[in-house]
């Protein structure tokens, strides 16, 4: 003796899980919202320029830092944005 109810609910289940992961690919993965770059971003294309003037050479370094970083003065590498009150 079978009931339609509990019938319904074993269906429910694998409905449900099919539903919850359709729904979690579509708000992360935005499919239908991405952003072509390809067809939709215009590239000005220009001939590169430069010239080929050797500046420095460094051969075998044993510095672990970057001279002239700016990593432990935050504050000149962050600017906030501020508005004018008037």
């Amino acid at each position: 003796m079978s009931d339609d109810g509990s019938l319904a609910l074993l269906l429910l289940g694998p409905a449900g899980a099919t539903g919850l992961y359709w729904a979690l690919y579509r708000h992360y993965r935005n499919t239908d919202k991405s952003h072509a770059f390809e067809r939709e971003t215009l590239v000005d294309a220009r001939p590169v320029t430069g010239s080929e003037h050797k500046i420095d050479e460094i051969k075998g370094t044993q510095e672990t830092r970057i001279r002239g970083d700016n990593v432990n003065d935050y504050r000149k590498r962050v600017q906030r944005n501020r508005r004018d009150p008037g």
